[in-house]
C-alpha cells in the first residue's frame, strides 16, 4: 500500500489511542512485525505551536520508529497549517488530522468530530495544511455525527479533491462513542466514493481474522488496529501473516510475553525517567496479564510499582504463585489455560477470550 511518497511494508497501521500509543509502545510494536505505518496521540495544534513540553513530548520519535505520522486536533487553519510545518520539521513523516474524536473538550473547539459537520470548511483547513507541507496530510474520522448525518463518503470525496493522500474511518458514528457494531457496509461506502486514495478501516478489529473480514468486507487498502494492539501486541505480525499465507500463527507462549512486557517497561522506564516509567506502566502491564491464565496477584501487585526493582519483584512473586497451576515443565496446565482469542465479528464484548479494554461511558455529549 501507498500513502503519498511512501510505499509501505505492510498495509496495517497503528490508531491513535489517547495515553497510550506512545514512543515505548509504538517502538515495542515495531520490533514485533508486521507494522507498516503509525499515529502518534493526538496532539493540540495550538500547544504545539506553544512549545508545550506535553505536546512536544507526545511527538517524540527516534530510529526504528518510521515511518510514524503526527495527529493533529483544532480548528482555526492557521494554527493546523503552523502546526502541521512543525510536524515536518520534527521529522514526521505524515500528519494526520483528527476528524473523529467525539469526546466534549475537542469538540467544543470544532476539532474532531465537529470537522465532519461543515465540509467546506473542513476542505479550507486541510487545503491550507496541505499546501504548507511536503509530506503527506491525512485525515482520521467517523462515520459522521449520527444515523441521520453519515456524511463520511462526501467528506472523504471533497477532501480527495482538495489532495488528502489517505482517509481513515472508523466504522461508528459521533453519537455512539464506542458502543454498538462497528459498520462495515458503512465503511465500504468510504470506500467507493474515493478514486484513487487508499481507504483504511478501523474499529472492533482485536484478531487477525478481524482484520482480513473487514478487508474482504469492506474492500478498504488497510486496516488500523487501536485497542487490538493491547488484546494482543504481536497482532500486526500475525495478520500480515495470514494475509500473505493463509496460515492462522499461534499466540506466543508464555515467555515470549513474558520478553515482550519486559521490554516495553523497560522503554517506558527509558522514555520517562524511572518512577514515572513505572508508575504509567501500571495502567499497561494489565492487558499481558490477560493471556497470563491466572494472574489476580499479579494484576493487584504491578499496581503498587515505582521502580525497575519493584517491577522485577512483582514478576518473581508471580512466578513462584502460578507454578501451582503449571505441570513438572512450567506448562500451564490446559484447564487454567485462557480461551483463544475470538474473532471480534463473532463475539460479543466480554466473552471469554475477547476481554474489553474500558471506554467511556454514558452519553457522548458528557465525555
Amino acid at each position: 500500500m501507498r500513502l503519498g511518497l511512501h510505499e509501505l511494508s505492510s498495509n496495517l497501521c497503528l490508531s491513535p489511542l489517547a495515553g497510550y500509543t506512545n514512543l515505548p509502545m509504538r517502538l515495542t510494536l515495531r520490533e514485533l512485525g508486521g507494522l507498516g505505518w503509525v499515529t502518534t496521540d493526538l496532539v493540540n495544534a495550538r500547544s504545539l505551536i506553544e512549545k508545550n513540553p506535553v505536546a512536544l513530548k507526545l511527538c517524540a520519535t527516534a530510529p526504528g520508529d518510521q515511518p510514524m505520522a503526527i495527529q493533529l486536533f483544532g480548528s482555526v487553519p492557521e494554527e493546523m497549517r503552523d502546526a502541521a510545518v512543525i510536524c515536518e520539521s520534527l521529522g514526521a513523516q505524515g500528519v494526520d488530522i483528527n476528524m473523529g474524536c467525539p469526546v466534549k473538550k475537542v469538540v467544543k473547539i470544532g476539532g474532531g468530530s465537529a470537522m465532519m459537520t461543515e465540509l467546506e470548511k473542513t476542505a479550507a483547513l486541510v487545503r491550507g495544511m496541505i499546501a504548507a507541507v511536503k509530506i503527506p496530510v491525512t485525515a482520521k474520522m467517523r462515520l459522521g455525527w449520527d444515523d441521520d448525518n453519515l456524511t463520511a463518503p462526501d467528506l472523504a470525496r471533497v477532501l480527495e479533491e482538495v489532495g488528502i493522500a489517505a482517509i481513515f474511518v472508523h466504522g461508528r458514528t459521533r453519537a455512539q462513542g464506542f458502543s454498538g457494531r462497528v459498520n462495515l457496509p458503512g465503511i465500504r461506502a468510504v470506500v467507493q466514493a474515493v478514486k484513487t486514495i487508499p481507504v483504511i478501516g478501523n474499529g472492533d478489529v482485536t484478531t487477525p481474522e478481524a482484520a482480513k473480514h473487514m478487508l474482504d468486507e469492506t474492500g478498504c487498502a488497510g486496516v488500523s488496529i487501536g485497542r487490538g494492539a493491547f488484546y494482543d501486541p504481536w497482532i500486526f505480525r500475525r495478520t500480515e501473516a495470514l494475509l500473505r499465507t493463509g496460515v492462522l500463527q499461534p499466540e506466543p507462549d508464555f515467555e515470549e510475553r513474558i520478553r515482550v512486557l519486559r521490554r516495553h517497561f523497560e522503554r517506558y522506564v527509558e522514555f520517562y525517567g524511572e518512577e514515572r516509567g513505572a508508575v504509567f506502566f501500571r495502567r499497561v502491564a494489565p492487558w499481558y496479564a490477560k493471556r497470563f491464565g491466572p494472574a489476580k496477584p499479579f494484576k493487584r501487585r504491578i499496581l503498587t510499582i515505582k521502580s525497575r526493582a519493584d517491577f522485577e519483584a512483582a514478576l518473581a512473586e508471580y512466578f513462584a504463585w502460578r507454578a501451582q497451576f503449571c505441570d513438572a515443565n512450567g506448562v500451564l496446565l490446559e484447564k487454567y489455560a485462557p480461551a483463544p482469542m475470538v474473532a471480534s465479528f463473532m463475539a460479543e464484548e466480554g466473552d471469554i477470550g475477547h476481554p474489553a479494554i474500558p471506554v467511556p461511558k454514558g452519553p457522548v455529549d458528557t465525555w
